[in-house]
């Protein structure tokens, strides 16, 4: 059987380079946001998981009521705001106003216009780095730990019971995919997001499958976690963290190809295990 290794490649690039861009962005937002007048909050474990779940309850009820030839630009829309935002929180603190501003409306409107798979990727990554780097600050590591082990028990019974493919087709189909792409073949990077469609990728043999589909929550929640950490109880524990949860990420492609050959696979049960471990680890050896 022919293996694969881009996607094992691709994965570990994007984990590794957000991971080392967002605990780069933190130590520089570390003395902003101390010195800011931004009063400091914890955040609570169910505020968490309450705002996650209605998230994802207001998702499906309107994907399954409003066609999406109406919501297509909505989507695309939030996400044009989405990015934006996570690149002014990265450039806002070292730039003056009016730069960071510009930056920000620049990256967004050229994503709505010219979408294509390298520019996505590249874009969900600054911004996942930017928004954990940010709002990690705000939440203790184990809530977060705890938040996202919930997670990864929603995810094995979204992607068991179909939901997680059905929103994902349906949004694929929207061109607002909240995933990164890893084509098969090189030229293919410079091909418009709306060309990937998880519901045409779903009928294709896992090895002769175009592009390969990593969800965006799979590296933005290990960032938040490290983030968190590196707030708490610094560099060296943030980093053994994010490596563990790497391990996690290539053990769900390998589970995925060994044992669902080729099925849908929620990666972000292998991802929360080998982060809690790490997590774990660096409590009692790393302080």
């Amino acid at each position: 059987m022919k293996f694969r290794i881009g996607p094992y490649l691709w994965s570990a690039l994007v984990m590794a380079s957000s991971l080392a861009l967002s605990l780069l962005i933190a130590s520089r937002q570390k003395t902003f946001l101390e010195a800011s007048e931004l009063p400091y909050q914890e955040t609570s474990l169910w505020f968490m998981i309450g705002y996650f779940f209605a998230a994802v309850a207001i998702i499906v009820v309107v994907l399954f009521i409003i066609p999406l030839k109406k919501l297509g630009l909505v989507f695309r829309l939030m996400y044009t705001l989405l990015f934006s935002l996570g690149v002014f929180v990265i450039v806002y603190p070292i730039l003056p106003d009016l730069v960071a501003y510009s930056l920000a409306i620049i990256t967004g409107v050229l994503w709505l216009f010219w979408a294509k798979i390298w520019l996505h990727d590249l874009i969900l990554l600054i911004t996942l780095a930017g928004i954990s780097a940010v709002f990690g600050f705000f939440i203790s590591p184990w809530t977060f730990m705890i938040f996202m082990l919930v997670i990864a028990v929603y995810d094995v019974l979204a992607v068991r019971f179909g939901l997680m493919v059905w929103m994902a087709d349906k949004l694929s189909e929207a061109a607002s995919l909240p995933a990164f792409v890893f084509p098969r073949k090189m030229g293919d990077w410079r091909l418009n997001l709306k060309a990937v469609q998880v519901g045409e990728l779903r009928k294709e043999e896992a090895d002769k499958r175009e592009h390969t589909i990593l969800g965006g929550g799979d590296i933005g929640f290990p960032l938040m976690l490290a983030a968190s950490v590196f707030f708490e109880d610094g560099l060296p524990s943030a980093i053994l963290v994010g490596v563990f949860a790497l391990i996690g990420l290539m053990g769900a492609f390998l589970i995925q190809r060994l044992w669902l050959k080729g099925k849908p696979m929620p990666a972000l049960p292998p991802i929360a295990f080998l982060s809690l471990i790490g997590f774990v680890i660096s409590n009692y050896f790393l302080k």
